[in-house]
């Protein structure tokens, strides 16, 4: 079996894949006038070693050093973006949800793999070949990865668009407590599925106490209502600082209050809790 690829970064990435999958497997490399870089493969390694193997070094290289261009491409001429910064955003966030391996991620594009579709045409294309043309099969061996690829795109820019709504929320949301006179210096709060409210006497609010509190602000203008008890209280205080106490920093209602309030938030893990006992009691 022999390889053809054009490319000298393309080709480094493949034999430095190769030795990593099998390093059994020995290549031979030379130039070639027409067709560049030109590799062969001991006669003596099976199929059923051999063509995986090619298979999953040629998808490494393809993400490594074409994905980047074909999102692109699928951007700019699919989706009719232009400006730069957008691109970019995008093709960053394009790359999270095809490539992601967080719940998120996984969630956005619905548990599938698209490495996996793209290492499985890679075998379906060389399987039956003693030549391969990685160049030639990029361009038109990969039609079904291609409209994968214009799907993954419109998931990521839904993803942008929810994204730039929420900062255009949240900075709403950072104008109004601007504008607005703090009615209370501290607040203390503790994470759960909804926050815990303290004040400075350590003493906890209650549900009925929060309620009154936001009943008392025109909460509506910025699309907050009585029933939401973790970021309506504090819009509705707007304290002068916010202490939250947890262990997870990057919890996304705990970002919300740290993305509006700013720099009056501190965040201190759960053990520096100072009002532990009311905690304890309100627990029993």
């Amino acid at each position: 079996m022999e390889l053809f690829i054009e490319s000298d970064k393309e080709v480094i990435r493949f034999c430095e894949k190769m030795r990593q999958h099998n390093k059994q497997i020995n290549l031979y490399w030379k130039t070639h006038k027409e067709w560049g870089n030109h590799l062969q493969f001991d006669a003596n390694i099976p199929n059923q070693v051999l063509i995986p193997a090619i298979a999953k070094s040629l998808t490494n290289v393809f993400i490594t050093h074409r994905m980047g261009k074909w999102i692109t491409s699928v951007i700019e001429d699919y989706y009719f973006y232009t400006d730069t910064n957008e691109k970019e955003k995008i093709l960053e966030l394009t790359n999270w949800v095809m490539t992601g391996t967080d719940k998120d991620s996984l969630f956005v594009r619905k548990n599938e793999n698209p490495q996996q579709l793209l290492e499985s045409l890679f075998i379906a294309n060389i399987k039956d070949t003693s030549t391969i043309h990685y160049d030639s099969l990029v361009k038109f061996r990969l039609k079904v990865f291609q409209d994968n690829v214009v799907h993954y795109v419109g998931l990521a820019i839904d993803e942008y668009k929810r994204e730039e709504e929420h900062q255009e929320f949240i900075n709403m949301l950072r104008g109004f407590v601007l504008n607005r006179k703090s009615s209370v210096p501290h607040i203390y709060m503790v994470q759960g599925e909804t926050f815990s409210f303290y004040n400075g006497n350590g003493k906890p609010l209650s549900r009925l106490e929060l309620r009154m509190l936001m009943q008392k602000e025109p909460l509506y203008l910025v699309g907050l209502d009585d029933n939401e008890f973790n970021l309506a209280p504090l819009i509705a205080m707007a304290p002068e600082h916010i202490y939250i106490y947890g262990d997870e920093p990057s919890e996304p209602k705990t970002l919300t209050v740290i993305n509006v309030f700013q720099e009056r938030v501190t965040f201190e893990p759960l053990r520096k809790f100072p009002f532990s006992h009311y905690m304890q009691k309100e627990q029993q």
